[in-house]
């Protein structure tokens, strides 16, 4: 929640309070306690699965002779061949770097629950065209990545938006902590079933098309459960309220909470909705005053005008250079380079076969998902910049280190398999380092540098940046391990060092500051105010602040909320 300034508990801190007052226990426990919530949040998780195990099956599929016998040479060791085995793995975030630009256009005028639906569709499409790759080769891996990715890329970032606005504001951070956690499980299970059909029909010559088909096709069942799912699911409130349709609204939050549309908490949440509604409608009326109107036209046009004015002033283009270049350094740190080609790099690094290589792989999938929990447990306690400090550096020795062992060994593997071992646990722990700090707190950092009016264009920013960055390392890869060799590992160590320095001296701790304090850093000041004098205006026109102060009491009750506990003053 958002502070506002002065001395006194600002209108969403006092909101914050009354609502946990009306609603007792906060989060994974609100989610035992409403059912409809905790299917929310398993459905986000069904969301995060299917990004995830994307991100991580084509890995193993790449290794696969049986695979290999129909790319031609898209998919050979041959040095001349690796810019085409590039393009096979980085053809998807080409594709989801386009569907996250055009996610935020789909969700506002189809909806977010129906863009759930349509980016779904385009994600089966996708799957099933990659499906007949037996008969048409290459070109349809590659038109089906491409069309997939931009399935995924709208997944990413609408699933996370619908469950946030649907979910009530006590289970947000749990939704985080579960999307991210399914994230890595996704990634995890895609390199474990690769390792098992990587069996059939043996592990040569003989071996058969469903060993790649069968990862490949099995993407079509969380995604089927996707799409039928978010036909039972309700609209999300906020883009009702946003689209004037306020009973709507009124009725679909009473039915999630489970309680009568005039009780107290319903009333408060949807005065919350509204109020953050008026105020982007009047915000964009001051800035862009010929693109208020909700046409599917303006509404297109808005997300790029809002994005390209974000360069138009010194303290803007100063969180633009914060968001863009973090996630720049979150990419070049290597980690998908690890996740797309780890078989490919692990047989680099002495593995003496495919089905070891791909063993190791599936421990990278583990210690992924267990490296990450902590960063959900303590992040707030210990901050962004010590924890992405640490993790960079952590990840660059990483780096050198195996720099150091493939320049030494890479061409007596068979005479040092200790040194490959060594290598390989270097790669398992430098994707430890990655769980637990780069992987989600960069994320983190990226949402919180910006006003509130500036924010859903500057995540947008941010995310395009990512996109971007993973397509050009997917691409480079296979041709940096073949032509580099322990180059690779020394290009992602150094990137990875001056990540850590850049964080270090250019980015500022987030944690606990409010929009106030963000401003006063980036050199503008009044930004924020003036967005919570607006946001204020607004409260008292809809008469939340009647509702949260309650000034239409006898008593005139005022709520703070001091070390856990809720104090209150006649």
């Amino acid at each position: 929640m958002v502070a506002g300034g002065g001395g006194h508990p600002g209108i969403y801190d006092a909101a914050l309070v009354r609502r946990q007052t009306l609603m007792g226990a906060s989060g994974p426990a609100a989610l035992v306690k409403n059912f409809r919530v905790f299917s929310i949040a398993m459905f986000a998780c069904i969301g995060g699965l299917l990004y995830g195990y994307n991100q991580g099956v084509f890995s193993g599929v790449l290794t696969m002779p049986a695979f290999s016998k129909h790319m031609g040479n898209y998919d050979t060791d041959l040095p001349e061949d690796q810019s085409r085995k590039g393009w096979l793995t980085s053809i998807l975030e080409l594709g989801a770097w386009l569907g996250c630009l055009l996610s935020g256009f789909m969700a506002e005028v189809a909806s977010r629950k129906y863009g759930i639906l349509i980016a779904t569709g385009v994600f089966i499409v996708g799957v099933v065209i990659q499906a007949t790759s037996i008969s048409g080769g290459h070109s349809t891996i590659l038109g089906g990545r491409f069309i997939t990715g931009m399935g995924v890329g709208s997944l990413s970032m609408i699933v996370p938006m619908y469950n946030a606005e649907v979910a009530p504001p006590e289970v947000r951070g749990s939704l985080i902590a579960l999307q991210q956690l399914a994230i890595c499980f996704g990634i995890l299970i895609s390199f474990w079933i690769d390792y098992g059909t990587n069996y059939i029909g043996g592990t040569g010559k003989t071996q058969a098309d469903a060993a790649w088909l069968v990862p490949i096709c099995l993407q079509l069942f969380p995604a089927a459960v996707l799409f039928g799912g978010i036909l039972f699911m309700p609209f999300s409130p906020r883009w009702l309220v946003h689209h004037d349709r306020e009973k709507e609204a009124q009725q679909v939050l009473a039915k999630l909470r489970g309680l009568p549309m005039d009780h107290e908490l319903v009333e408060l949440e949807f005065l919350e909705i509204k109020a953050q509604s008026m105020f982007e409608k009047r915000t964009v009326a001051e800035h862009w005053p010929h693109l208020q109107e909700l046409t599917t036209i303006n509404v297109f046009k808005l997300q790029f005008v809002a994005i390209g004015s974000l360069f138009k002033s010194k303290a803007m283009f100063k969180r633009v250079i914060v968001a863009t270049v973090t996630m720049f350094f979150q990419q070049w740190t290597g980690i998908n380079a690890v996740l797309y080609y780890a078989p490919t790099i692990f047989k680099q690094l002495g593995m003496d076969s495919n089905t070891t290589s791909l063993l190791a792989t599936g421990v990278v999938g583990i210690v992924m998902f267990i490296a990450t929990i902590p960063s959900v447990l303590y992040i707030d306690k210990l901050g962004r910049k010590p924890i992405l400090t640490i993790g960079a550096i952590g990840m660059a020795i990483c780096h050198i280190v195996i720099a150091g062992i493939v320049a030494k060994y890479k061409d007596s593997w068979p005479e040092h398999r200790g040194a490959g071992w060594g290598a390989v646990v270097m790669v398992w722990l430098f994707v430890v380092h990655f769980g637990y700090s780069w992987g989600p707190c960069a994320w983190i950092i990226v949402a919180e540098i910006w006003p509130l009016s500036n924010r859903p264009y500057g995540i947008a920013l941010g995310a395009s940046s990512n996109w971007m960055n993973n397509f050009i390392v997917g691409q480079v890869t296979p041709d940096m391990i073949t032509k580099i060799s322990y180059g690779t590992y020394l290009l992602f160590g150094i990137l990875t060092f001056m990540g850590a320095a850049f964080v270090w001296w250019f980015v500022p701790e987030t944690k606990r500051l409010t929009l106030e304090e963000m401003d006063v850093i980036f050199g503008s000041e009044g930004t924020a105010q003036a967005d919570f004098e607006r946001m204020d205006e607004i409260n008292k026109e809809i008469g939340l602040d009647r509702i949260v102060r309650g000034s239409n009491t006898h008593a005139d009750e005022i709520t703070e909320h001091k070390n856990g506990a809720l104090v209150k003053e006649e």
